[in-house]
């Protein structure tokens, strides 16, 4: 796999009163990777900054060795596809809301989908399982089901890489597992590439390959879980106090919270 598929050199990007601080790091191709870190980390302005949504000050981005400032917006929308936290409860059909995925590739003075652009939203609807929901209005679905339509409109671009800006926030333990399984099954079985905005410790663990620990805009840690999830990073970086033991099935490390009150009783014990 290319090392360096998403390439990310010496970034320094924001806003005002917050900046990233020459952030670096690489995403090999067909790799699931997460970002991860405390509120206001700058995970997000990660994630805006490779899709472009807000402006580099310095330092590069590249995609398969081209760097992103150097090709058109309809381009890039070839080649990234973006799930954003939240999709809207619009008044508008799921197959039509699907169907939004292939804009980048409509010719001028195009004003219908083609053929061949049905057939790319169909096969991406029954892959997600929202075919069934193609004739409702995406503001009669629940969450969960919403955030499979984004997903299958992000496919329908058929993009080389997959941004998502926390998939399962708000949404249930089924419908989270329901969206992480998809997505790992998309990534294993395509071959995508994913770079995603996690905040469960535990499910960035189980579904990435690669983390990436953000904290106060600097990238503090990187590498695959069990490098990256060791209790005393978690508790530096979160300032809570955290126990980590290895999932008995899967190898990959599992975070435990610990409360006050029980962390009182265990220092009256060792007092003991």
């Amino acid at each position: 796999m290319d090392a360096h598929y998403l390439r990310v050199e010496k970034l320094v990007c924001g806003y005002r009163n917050f900046r990233l601080n020459s952030v670096s790091f690489s995403v090999r191709k067909g790799e699931l990777s997460g970002i991860i870190g405390p509120n206001g980390s700058g995970k997000t302005t990660l994630l805006k900054a490779i899709c472009r949504e807000i402006s580099i000050l310095s330092g590069t981005i590249s995609l398969n060795q081209t760097d992103l400032s150097r090709i058109s917006f309809r381009e890039q929308a070839r080649s990234i596809a973006v799930v954003t936290q939240h999709t809207e409860p619009v008044a508008i059909r799921v197959e039509d809301y699907v169907l939004l995925g292939r804009m980048p590739y409509r010719r001028h003075f195009q004003f219908f989908e083609t053929q061949a652009d049905m057939m790319v939203a169909e096969k991406y609807m029954k892959l997600t399982g929202v075919w069934r929901y193609r004739d409702k209005l995406m503001n009669q679905l629940s969450g969960g089901e919403r955030q499979l339509a984004a997903i299958a409109r992000a496919l329908t671009q058929e993009p080389q890489l997959l941004l998502m800006d926390e998939p399962t926030s708000q949404l249930d333990i089924s419908h989270q597992i329901q969206v992480l399984n998809l997505v790992q099954e998309l990534n294993t079985r395509t071959g995508l590439t994913v770079l995603m905005i996690l905040h469960d410790l535990n499910l960035a663990s189980e579904f990435c390959d690669f983390l990436l620990l953000m904290h106060e805009g600097s990238l503090c840690k990187q590498g695959a879980p069990a490098e990256v999830l060791d209790y005393r990073t978690i508790e530096e970086v979160y300032n809570t106090i955290v126990f980590t033991q290895e999932n008995p099935l899967s190898k990959k490390p599992a975070v435990f919270l610990v409360s006050n009150k029980v962390i009182t009783q265990n220092q009256e014990l060792m007092k003991q």
